[in-house]
């Protein structure tokens, strides 16, 4: 019977992981100032601050859980990838980045549009770590040690 993880992800599982990730990384912090960030510094504000949504105590639940997912991606992008795999996807990226403003497609010139790149690049990186134990049992067939355990 084949287990349901010699399937791989696929295209679409990618792209979910990419979009959590992405999810994550813009709720933590983005250069519209409606993030987390922004809430606990006090620059936005969701609500009427004498509301529920102004509570110290939310602020700390909503963080932790944005601190275990955070914990979660970046667990599974250092033990799938490693150091060195971590810094070739993110030289990966700049490269293509560079390549791309290199050829008009976009322009770099603003701190939001850097910020923005920032952001997808460390949304890919999670996502290329969450998705790579995948892609790499497909492409060689070996098995992580997780996952002789669980079979």
């Amino acid at each position: 019977m084949e287990h349901a993880a010699d399937r791989g992800i696929g295209l679409g599982g990618f792209g979910l992981r990419f979009a959590f990730a992405l999810a994550l990384v813009y709720a933590s912090y983005n250069p519209w100032g409606v993030s987390y960030v922004a809430w606990v510094i006090g620059t936005w504000t969701p609500a009427d601050e004498s509301s529920w949504l102004g509570s110290p105590a939310l602020k700390f639940v909503v963080g932790t859980a944005l601190a275990i997912a955070w914990v979660v991606y970046g667990t599974a992008a250092r033990r799938s990838l490693g150091g060195v795999g971590i810094l070739l996807v993110v030289a990966l990226c700049v490269g293509l980045i560079w390549l791309l403003v290199e050829q008009g497609v976009f322009s770099m010139s603003s701190l939001p549009a850097l910020t923005h790149v920032a952001l997808v690049v460390i949304s890919l990186v999670m996502a290329v770590g969450m998705s790579w134990s995948f892609t790499r049992r497909r492409l060689s067939g070996q098995v992580d040690t997780d996952d002789v355990d669980t079979r």
